[in-house]
């Protein structure tokens, strides 16, 4: 088969998974087919989000590939986000990566809300600041920084390009495609205190760095305002390689009235389609240890599931 023949076949295939009604061979095709194929033979290309938003993406990094095939990333956490974000809203991303989550917040609290990304990376800074600029996007601030527990400087590594957002502090052996030193603070440090106080979701995604971000905005939980709901995607593994603790975290947080909740979410493809078709997880109440990686929403809400 020609590479000229493959690439159309490609382009119908992602046409189907996309717009096509039902999930009927959705699954099998993005798992077997689509997925493999865009990796190994990247595309760079300007696609157009679920909500609406214009995104630059290169398809070899796993978030961009996603959003190139299925139009978002993590269904049930964008759903969420709708249903929690209103206009006239804060949303504060923490490790925004290419500001996928700041363009849907922005979307949802509209001119009279404001949105702050927050990312290490010089370089996903930049696409974050370029796709705000594309969308018109005034209301989102972006912030070149790591957050912390204090001031002090970080070492990020990038171990490969095929999952940009894997970008962590982390020790890591095998060989780096990107070392670099950033400078870290605490989040409250880089939010202004009106951001601060009008916060509805703060959204943390950093890679095994969630403890210290957690420390760093412990001395302020109290004074957020009262229906602040806080998302940490908690790593285990790499929580420990740091020597820090899960069970720390939900300490913290619950020490400060904060219920835990568990989000159902998977990066394999083949869930992706019934997903779209039928985004309709709730987070439920966790009272459990972390020992997988699991996206965990903290709220003042006392209940078995966070309607």
């Amino acid at each position: 088969m020609s590479s000229t023949t493959s690439e159309t076949l490609i382009t119908l295939g992602r046409g189907y998974l996309r717009d096509a009604p039902g999930t009927f061979g959705k699954a099998a095709l993005a798992t077997h087919c689509l997925n493999p194929w865009l990796r190994q033979h990247p595309r760079q290309r300007l696609v157009r989000t679920r909500f609406g938003a214009e995104m630059l993406v290169d398809t070899q990094d796993l978030i961009q590939r996603y959003v190139y095939l299925f139009g978002l990333w993590e269904p049930h956490m964008t759903h969420w986000l709708r249903r929690r974000l209103r206009p006239g809203d804060t949303y504060i991303d923490v490790g925004a990566n290419v500001g996928y989550f700041s363009l849907l917040a922005a979307q949802l609290v509209g001119k009279q809300g404001r949105v702050v990304a927050v990312e290490a990376s010089p370089t996903f800074h930049t696409r974050v600041r370029a796709h705000a600029e594309r969308n018109g996007y005034d209301t989102i601030r972006t912030v070149n920084c790591a957050v912390a527990d204090a001031r002090k400087t970080v070492t990020l590594i990038l171990a490969s390009s095929a999952n940009m957002g894997a970008a962590s502090i982390v020790p890591y052996d095998g060989p780096a495609e990107l070392t670099l030193d950033v400078e870290a603070y605490p989040l409250p440090e880089l939010l202004d205190p009106d951001e601060l106080a009008a916060a509805r979701v703060i959204k943390i995604d950093v890679e095994g760095a969630e403890g210290a971000a957690i420390r760093g905005l412990a001395p302020v939980l109290d004074t957020l305002r009262p229906d602040a709901e806080i998302t940490v995607e908690v790593t285990p593994e790499r929580m420990e390689a740091l020597g820090e603790s899960p069970a720390e975290l939900l300490h913290t947080m619950r020490e400060h009235g904060f219920h835990a909740y568990r989000l159902p979410n998977s990066y394999a493809p083949g869930s992706y389609p019934a997903a779209l078709h039928r985004p309709t997880a709730v987070p439920v109440r966790w009272r459990g240890p972390v020992v997988e990686e699991s996206d965990l929403i903290f709220s003042r809400v006392d209940a078995e599931t966070l309607a």
